[in-house]
């Protein structure tokens, strides 16, 4: 059987979220696809681009339309939790997102469209970016620190959470003070929303 691009990412994804992101090697998924390694190399020049494929899956899989309508903190809000509910769906998946992004791979990149809703509001470019930055990084942390709970409660290593991070209440709260942050930087100029 010949496989394609999408069939290895499909199968990588299947791996990702069975068994994590250590156990997502090229030998493993060329094993289930019956494959040899090397074979894989046709479609992903190196593990990095296959990872970087399946970050782009991942974050492809948890999409939502974009609202433009709507004000810029309202933006970046749904943003943040888009990327929360796609990375949380999937074991391991906010390591992976995030050393993705780390190392500038895929093409889906999250802080581009949280800077873009930013840079609708008045905010000027470089802002705008690092705010989405520090948007991204909290979102990044706040979800890794979930998926660790989960994993260690699964395996019996805890009962509870015992630094309060499981919850969509502390997520949203602690969005609330970095947008409460960059309100507090909008230029003068901007059209102010009420």
């Amino acid at each position: 059987m010949r496989y394609h691009r999408t069939d290895i990412v499909e199968r990588a994804v299947g791996i990702l979220d069975a068994y994590g992101l250590a156990d997502l090697s090229m030998r493993r998924i060329a094993s289930e696809l019956g494959l040899q390694p090397s074979a894989l190399y046709h479609h992903f020049g190196s593990k990095q681009e296959l990872l970087a494929a399946v970050a782009d899956e991942l974050l492809d899989r948890g999409a939502r339309p974009d609202v433009p309508e709507a004000s810029w903190d309202e933006r970046v809000l749904a943003l943040s939790h888009e990327l929360r509910d796609a990375m949380l769906a999937y074991r391991d998946g906010a390591e992976l997102v995030a050393t993705a992004h780390a190392y500038g791979l895929g093409v889906r990149s999250p802080v581009e469209r949280l800077a873009t809703a930013l840079e609708g509001a008045g905010f000027d470019e470089a802002f705008a970016r690092t705010a989405a930055m520090t948007v991204l990084h909290f979102v990044f942390g706040h979800v890794t620190g979930e998926q660790a709970h989960r994993q260690a409660n699964s395996a019996g290593a805890i009962d509870a959470d015992p630094l309060g991070r499981a919850d969509t209440g502390s997520f949203d709260l602690g969005l609330s003070l970095i947008l409460e942050g960059i309100r507090h930087r909008r230029p003068a100029t901007a059209k102010r929303e009420p």
